[in-house]
């Protein structure tokens, strides 16, 4: 239960980033602007989400993941109900923007919360539901979002609904969700000692821990930028996931553009060519399904050491499969 529970929520905070772009037309409307315009509150967004992990993946290590998470859904819903009653475009972009920074939480923590709970044998699995929650999350965004904006609710109600979603989020991770990081863990299980025996020696090795700004901006700032420049593997996957990501969102300025524009579709029919790629996300997690049996093998052959060249056939087929389904 608790993998959908943090699965929901990080679906919850990309399904916002996305539902925008379905609000669009009602907003250029309403705002008498152009729709490059609003597509800002799709990339501000976005741009959030690059933001976000400097703070919440550092903030998680110093302070455990329970509350980082906790406060990004909380964050996120606060900002984008904030955006459905702005009265002006400069609010709506600024709380956007942070509305993305807030909603990178589940996506920076949550994998670490798998780490923390499940072994090499099942995390392979639960990675893949995250993923998909990650990537299924903006695809269903645009009918979803389209068919509310052009109902009676209008677009403000694609924040409205997008808000009770990620608040729903936070209070279920709020309520089932104990701290999973070893560390904090132990220093409160340290704290309750020394109350318990009067001992006020007994401490956690967490408790040494001073938090220093310099090697914090150091860790978080300076090393991702050496390891990208030292390890050519780790620059080449960054860049490909990097462009795929940056696809995905180009995709939703691009399909109203040929499905509204050039075929008269409305925004919500126009939307349902998403669901293709739904589709497609769905059948990529059930081949990592299928596939879990052959790596569980190899694993116990290899004293429980994965190699990560055995997860490189998978992504090599979807990668080709990818840019065969672009032509398409």
């Amino acid at each position: 239960m608790l993998v959908c529970i943090l699965c929901y929520g990080t679906f919850a905070g990309s399904f916002t980033s996305a539902v925008f772009s379905a609000a669009i037309p009602g907003f250029s409307e309403e705002f008498n602007t152009s729709t490059e315009i609003g597509s800002l509150g799709v990339a501000l967004y976005v741009l959030g989400f690059a933001a976000g992990p400097t703070i919440w993946a550092p903030g998680s290590e110093l302070i455990g993941r329970r509350w980082p998470l906790s406060l990004g859904l909380f964050g996120c819903a606060i900002f984008t109900i904030a955006c459905a009653v702005a009265k002006d475009i400069q609010t709506i972009m600024i709380c956007r923007f942070f509305g993305g920074l807030f909603s990178a939480s589940p996506i920076s923590v949550v994998p670490a919360v798998f780490a923390d709970l499940f072994n090499n044998t099942q995390r392979g699995v639960v990675m893949s539901i995250f993923c998909m929650a990650v990537f299924i999350g903006p695809f269903s965004a645009p009918f979803v979002g389209g068919f509310i904006a052009m109902s009676s609710l209008g677009w403000r109600w694609t924040m409205y609904i997008s808000a009770i979603m990620v608040f729903l989020g936070f209070v279920l991770v709020f309520v089932f969700l104990d701290e999973t990081y070893a560390p904090v863990i132990l220093v409160r299980k340290a704290a309750t000692l020394r109350r318990q025996t009067r001992n006020w020696g007994i401490h956690a090795k967490q408790d040494e821990v001073e938090v220093d700004l310099a090697e914090l901006l150091r860790n978080n700032f300076a090393r991702p930028v050496v390891m990208l420049a030292t390890e050519p593997i780790l620059l080449l996957v960054s860049l490909y996931i990097s462009f795929v990501y940056g696809l995905i969102y180009a995709l939703l300025g691009a399909y109203p553009v040929v499905f509204q524009g050039v075929y008269g579709m409305s925004t919500g029919v126009g939307g349902l060519a998403f669901v293709g790629l739904i589709i497609g996300e769905l059948l990529g997690g059930v081949y990592i399904l299928l596939i879990q049996g052959s790596y569980k093998k190899k694993l116990a052959e290899n004293g429980d050491k994965p190699i990560p060249e055995w997860r490189l056939a998978p992504a090599i087929i979807g990668a080709v499969l990818f840019a065969g389904g672009l032509f398409w």
